[in-house]
């Protein structure tokens, strides 16, 4: 009997431990299929929290022209004063200017960044002119995330 309890803690501590080469493949295919799921889903995520930016940033420009006029009654540069937009700025990964000259009764500003350009007007229209795979162009509008209907 004795023989037998020797045998079996013998057993026991001689057996194997630790992952089999198929457990750990099992492992790597679980996490790459995660990954790809995981990945372009968190670009998004990413994208958008840059493109929050953006277009806060260009309401900020939109309301400084807005200011310029009411002190100036012009859009355009005035005297020793210069349009807002005449000096690009940056509001996170978009950079914000004057689509052309303004005018003393128009101006249109964009953000441009990240593969993808907003504008608007003094009229507040809005269009996003150009954009990143996935994403669609409008018009009337700002593309604010993949698969947004204009």
């Amino acid at each position: 009997m004795q023989n037998q309890v020797f045998r079996s803690r013998r057993e026991c501590v001689l057996r194997p431990r630790g992952f089999t080469l198929v457990e750990l493949m099992i492992v790597v295919a679980v996490v790459a299929i995660l990954s790809a799921i995981a990945y372009p889903s968190y670009k998004d995520y990413v994208l958008r929290g840059q493109v929050a930016e953006g277009t806060a940033g260009l309401q900020v420009l939109q309301a400084q022209m807005e200011r310029h006029y009411q002190n100036h009654r012009t859009y355009a540069t005035s005297g020793s004063s210069n349009a807002p937009c005449a000096n690009n700025s940056k509001a996170g990964k978009f950079t914000l200017s004057c689509s052309g000259t303004p005018s003393a009764t128009a101006y249109t500003v964009q953000a441009v960044g990240q593969g993808l350009t907003y504008t608007v007007n003094q009229q507040n229209t809005r269009t996003t002119t150009s954009t990143v795979v996935g994403w669609t162009s409008c018009a009337s509008g700002w593309t604010l995330k993949r698969g947004q209907p204009c």
